[in-house]
């Protein structure tokens, strides 16, 4: 049970599994005006680093459940550097119908809602955790651009149009599932350069130390048209952001 392969050769030197800066998730954390002992669950939390920033900078405690094994790592000796290991553990485990032995006060799932099937299974699953009157936090892109066709879509990794929502009709979509978003942060392009661009030196230098590697092939011909691929479609046409949610 891990992530392909590939996945991880590309953000191995990441933090944060998407397009969000240090800044951008310190502001999403102190603008949930949660007090210090919240308590979390981040369900596919990657390399760990939202929870463990949230427990030195607001007191947070809480669980981390992600597939990859070499991100479980990485998030238990980031709480570790952080002198946070006492607040937070990390599990190795696949978080599709991972649910808390105890409800907890937030739940989150951040920029991956295939865990749920998509947001409203996400959603679903999410609530099944929290404590009445709790709040959940789902990551998901949008468009900010409409793709003028089925090819511009597919090159930001969408099957077609129709798999994003714009903006206003993402936030209409959680209204229908009976929410309140109660707050939001956005990334930018700037912030997305960092997610995308920074994949590329890494891969390159995978490449320059696994010459012979089995996947050698692979990366090459992703490093070779990614960055192309990447200004021209994702960074025009996709947006992406992370929206506080409340039952109504």
């Amino acid at each position: 049970m891990d992530l392909p392969r590939i996945f991880t050769i590309r953000e191995s030197e990441h933090r944060i599994h998407n397009p969000f800066t240090p800044d951008k998730l310190a502001t999403l954390g102190r603008s949930l005006r949660l007090p210090a002992g919240t308590r979390v669950l981040d369900l596919a939390g990657g390399s760990g680093e939202m929870l463990c920033t949230w427990a030195r900078d607001l007191g947070f405690t809480g669980t981390g459940v992600d597939i990859s094994t070499l991100f479980t790592e990485q998030a238990r000796a980031r709480a570790v550097e952080l002198d946070v290991a006492d607040r937070v553990e990390f599990v190795h485990g696949d978080a599709a119908g991972h649910v808390s032995d105890t409800p907890v006060d937030l739940a989150a799932c951040v920029g991956a809602t295939w865990i749920g099937d998509g947001v409203a299974g996400t959603v679903e699953l999410l609530q099944r955790s929290l404590r009445p009157g709790g709040m959940m936090l789902i990551g998901e892109p949008y468009w900010r651009l409409t793709p003028p066709d089925e090819e511009t879509a597919k090159a930001c990794h969408a099957t077609g149009p129709d798999d994003f929502l714009s903006l206003p009709g993402l936030i209409e979509s959680f209204g229908d599932l009976g929410y309140d978003v109660v707050e939001m942060t956005l990334a930018d392009q700037d912030s997305w350069d960092r997610y995308s661009a920074a994949q590329w030196l890494t891969m390159r230098r995978w490449l320059d130390a696994n010459p012979d590697d089995e996947m050698a092939v692979q990366v090459r011909e992703e490093l070779t048209t990614e960055p192309a691929r990447y200004t021209r479609y994702t960074r025009e046409y996709l947006g992406w952001g992370v929206f506080a949610l409340m039952r109504r």
